[in-house]
């Protein structure tokens, strides 16, 4: 029974990834989620059943348009994977409570705020109130500890990412800051830190490549969203247990 409800996670999450895709997508440049139905973006051909199989539907094309024959944004199944994968993960690590409500809405904020920051390098702020004011609602019901661990997170988070854009002048944006208040409201003031940290030494990782493939100066714009997304997810799933790490090292 407990590989069926993994499997079933891990369906929803392919489902709910490729509509996080629409939402990444569209929100950042005012569109509607609903209307027009999904199409090509290059012939306009609106997409059929076969073409809408989350994940799947791109290995079946060879990630080509069914009709026109051009390429499919590896992006989509992407993301379709790596939702189904953190729901089922998050099923499987938590189980049934409320903790799981908002491992759930925290995986899709996240999920959909790399899509729209690698796409726009915008992390669209009517996406971060929705999931902040849900997530505020759902820690009251399953808490930090202590409660107002919340609080502090969120603030501290905020006003850290702010003395950073200011010193920096610029060198973080407004999307990464407003994210960082709703991460302090999940992972509260010690998680947030880390989270930082994590982000930090990822983005350096992806932007030293970036700078090596492409052969472009060191100014070239990355975002920062992804990077800040996977140490987020690290930190809520074993945040504990790389805190209790460095304890001993330092021991």
């Amino acid at each position: 029974m407990e590989t069926v409800y993994i499997l079933i996670f891990f369906i929803y999450g392919l489902l709910f990834g490729s509509f996080f895709n629409v939402v990444g997508l569209r929100v950042p440049k005012g569109k509607s989620i609903v209307a027009p139905p999904s199409h090509c973006p290059s012939c306009n051909r609106r997409l059929g059943t076969l073409d809408l199989i989350p994940f799947f539907s791109y290995l079946f094309l060879k990630g080509k348009c069914r009709g026109c024959g051009s390429a499919i944004s590896p992006i989509y199944p992407a993301m379709e994977l790596l939702t189904g994968i953190l729901f089922a993960f998050a099923y499987v690590k938590i189980g049934f409570s409320i903790e799981l409500a908002v491992a759930l809405l925290f995986v899709s904020l996240l999920v959909i705020i790399t899509v729209s920051d690698i796409a726009y390098m915008l992390i669209p702020d009517k996406v971060l109130l929705v999931f902040g004011v849900l997530l505020a609602v759902v820690r009251i019901f399953s808490p930090l500890q202590p409660w107002w661990d919340s609080v502090t997170g969120a603030v501290f988070s905020f006003l850290l990412l702010l003395a950073v854009a200011i010193l920096s002048k610029g060198g973080m944006g407004g999307g990464d800051i407003k994210l960082f208040f709703v991460i302090g409201i999940v992972l509260g003031f010690l998680h947030s830190l880390l989270t930082l940290f994590i982000a930090a030494f990822i983005g350096a990782i992806v932007g030293l490549y970036i700078v090596k493939k492409t052969g472009k100066g060191r100014k070239t714009p990355i975002p920062f969203g992804p990077s800040i997304a996977a140490a987020a997810v690290i930190v809520y799933f074993y945040g504990n247990e790389i805190v209790g790490w460095y304890a001993q090292l330092l021991n």
